[in-house]
């Protein structure tokens, strides 16, 4: 399994960012997609995620209403769609996948694979 980020960058306060993750190398359909995000000197910290069958999304109460998750199943492509960013949304942002259980599951060692980090940077 491969996950791909790409769109992160620089903005300013306010502004909007997406990005983007390319899946390969087997069938989502039974998985689950996340966003994480690694701020300076913290661990890594939940952000959203997606089932891939249902589109049953969750997001961390910090990011509801400002980010919101999406997947392209013909392209096998996630999405993290960012508003109104804030300095504090500053963080290298990564996707993972795990087998989809149906529940919310923020915990990121129970991920099974991982894409590079993509850097997001907010200016105040």
């Amino acid at each position: 399994v491969q996950l791909q980020a790409s769109g992160g960058g620089l903005v300013q306060d306010g502004g909007s960012l997406r990005l983007s993750c390319a899946a390969s190398g087997r069938t989502f359909s039974s998985y689950a997609l996340g966003w994480f995000r690694r701020a300076p000197g913290k661990g890594r910290e939940f952000v959203a995620s997606i089932s891939w069958s249902t589109g049953t999304t969750y997001y961390t109460n910090s990011v509801k209403g400002r980010f919101t998750i999406s997947r392209d199943s013909a392209k096998n492509t996630v999405y993290l769609q960012m508003n109104i960013l804030k300095p504090e949304d500053t963080a290298v942002y990564y996707c993972a996948a795990r087998y989809d259980s149906g529940r919310y599951v923020p915990t990121p060692s129970l991920y099974n694979y991982w894409g590079q980090g993509t850097q997001v940077t907010v200016s105040s």
